[in-house]
C-alpha cells in the first residue's frame, strides 16, 4: 500500500464520525522506484492531508523525509527542483508513490478498529454489525 493510498482511506465503522486519518503500524516496508511525474503531483497536492502523509512516513521509518508543515508550492515546484536530489519535490514523490507499506494495521481513530494490511493490501472489509445501515 502506498502512502498516497492511505492518505485517502478512512473507517466506515457505524457509529464513527470521521475516521479519519487510520493511524498505521507498519510492520514491513519496501521501496519500489518509480519515474517522477511532476505534473501528477501538482495535481495531487491539494488532495493530500499534510498532516497525515507526514505521520504516515514516520510510522513507515522515514521520520526525516518530509518536514512537518507543508512547503510553499513555489519551493515544491520551483524550476529544475525536480533534478535535485533531495528537493522536496522529490522527498515528496518518494513518500507517496515509492514507500510501500507490506504489512501491518490501519487503526481507526474513533473506534479503535484495526484494518490488517497483508501483501500490500488493505482489507477494509467490516463485520456485518459494523455496517451502517
Amino acid at each position: 500500500m502506498r502512502l498516497l493510498t492511505h492518505n485517502f482511506l478512512a473507517s466506515n465503522v457505524k457509529g464513527v464520525s470521521t475516521g479519519y486519518p487510520l493511524a498505521l503500524e507498519v510492520a514491513k516496508t519496501s521501496i519500489k522506484e518509480v519515474e517522477l511525474n511532476v505534473d501528477f503531483l501538482r495535481g495531487i497536492l491539494p488532495k493530500i492531508d499534510w498532516r497525515a502523509l507526514f505521520a504516515a512516513t514516520s510510522a513507515a521509518g522515514f521520520p526525516e523525509l518530509l518536514a512537518a508543515e507543508q512547503p510553499p508550492e513555489a519551493e515544491l515546484f520551483a524550476e529544475g527542483a525536480a533534478a535535485v536530489e533531495g528537493s522536496a519535490i522529490r522527498r515528496l514523490h518518494h513518500a507517496l508513490l515509492e514507500i510501500h507499506v507490506e504489512e501491518g494495521t490501519l487503526v481507526c481513530p474513533d473506534s479503535g478498529r484495526s484494518f490488517p494490511i497483508l501483501k500490500g493490501v488493505p482489507n477494509m472489509l467490516l463485520h456485518e454489525d459494523e455496517v451502517r445501515h
